[in-house]
């Protein structure tokens, strides 16, 4: 493989990048809610054990954080058709609006830190966020 090391990068990268979001906006929403939001809207309705392991939380964590997102009505359970002793969990229209104003505070918390980019680096960034949306949604697709 060539090398990995970029791709470790970008990804630490990645990673702080929210931090840094999360301590500017002041947002003190756990990340595993918005992750959540992201894998059901990505993947679809999901049984809660899937979930927590697509979101890297235990079960139990997972049961607990989709009680208080469903509470705040980001979230629905509806019974699993394939097995009724399962609930699968979907997102709301709320659900979806908040993640989508999550993403819009991030853009804003973070452009700043951008702002003297010249327009060569923000194609370099577009395109490589290009190949990253591939490569992931290419990687969906064969674990499904």
């Amino acid at each position: 493989m060539r090398n990995t090391q970029d791709i470790v990068r970008i990804v630490s990268a990645a990673t702080a990048l929210g931090r840094i979001a999360a301590v500017t906006t002041k947002n003190e929403t756990p990340a595993a809610q918005w992750r959540t939001l992201a894998i059901l809207i990505s993947e679809g309705p999901q049984r809660i054990g899937e979930l927590a392991r697509l979101s890297r939380v235990t079960q139990p964590g997972m049961t607990r954080l989709i009680g208080t997102m469903t509470e705040a009505g980001l979230l629905a359970r509806e019974e699993d058709p394939s097995d009724s002793r399962a609930n699968l969990i979907s997102v709301t229209s709320d659900g979806r609006s908040a993640l989508e104003a999550w993403q819009t505070q991030l853009g804003e918390a973070l452009s700043p830190f951008f702002a003297d980019l010249p327009d060569e680096d923000w194609e370099t960034l577009r395109r490589a966020s290009e190949i990253l949306a591939s490569r992931i949604a290419s990687t969906q697709e064969s674990h499904r």
